[in-house]
């Protein structure tokens, strides 16, 4: 009786289409395949010192805490460096959005006072887009607008202009262009707006096209 209830738990995947009995050699087989399944099965480290995980990018370090945390979890290796590798492609991005909106807002809070209040602003402001729009490139003018030192040689060149800006040859803007492009892909212009860095670049775009 119990050896008729065993075989009818086991599959029929198992069993001879025939004669019903239970072929031994096909379960182990497939014992054999589940074992190695099993042992290939990746685990987590014995502790969370043992976690390698790849800060290469540079934009941070790992976390004592969070890898304990990580591993209080059964995360294996993979799955650590999964979550690190995340917070690198979606919430620094996200944190750097953010700054750059409160520096944004600090930027204007400089510019209402250097030209004392919002209405001033408001109109120069409009007054330094019609002049930027009608001589300078479009990226020019937007490099030069996203930072208060770059708004102030933008308003120093337009007080310059006599009857229009003085370009250097063209061959020599678009060298210096080029140089000052790959001066603002360097992080100490983007994310570290590193004032002294800003200003060179600053004082570059208006030696080109402020006449000096």
């Amino acid at each position: 009786m119990t050896d008729n209830l065993l075989t009818e738990e086991i599959p029929e995947k198992f069993k001879n289409p025939e004669t019903g009995s239970v072929q031994l050699d096909a379960l182990l087989r497939s014992y054999k395949e589940l074992e190695q399944r099993l042992s290939q099965n990746p685990s987590a480290p014995k502790s969370p010192e043992e976690y390698c995980i790849d800060c290469s990018h540079g934009l941070f370090e790992t976390d004592m805490e969070v890898n304990r945390r990580l591993h209080a979890r059964g995360m294996t290796q993979e799955q650590a460096q999964e979550v690190y590798n995340l917070a690198a492609e979606k919430m620094v991005p996200m944190i750097a959005q953010l700054a750059g909106d409160f520096r944004a807002d600090r930027e204007v809070e400089k510019l209402i006072s250097h030209f004392g209040g919002a209405d001033q602003w408001r109109e120069m402001s409009r007054q330094l887009l019609g002049f930027g729009q009608q001589n300078l490139p479009a990226d020019v003018l937007e490099n030069l607008a996203s930072s208060f030192e770059g708004v102030l040689a933008l308003h120093r060149m337009m007080k310059s202009e006599e009857p229009g800006l003085k370009k250097a040859p063209a061959a020599a803007s678009a060298s210096g262009e080029q140089d000052l492009q790959s001066m603002m892909r360097n992080p100490r212009y983007w994310r570290e707006r590193d004032p002294a860095y800003i200003a060179k670049v600053t004082e570059g775009f208006r030696k080109i096209y402020g006449g000096k």
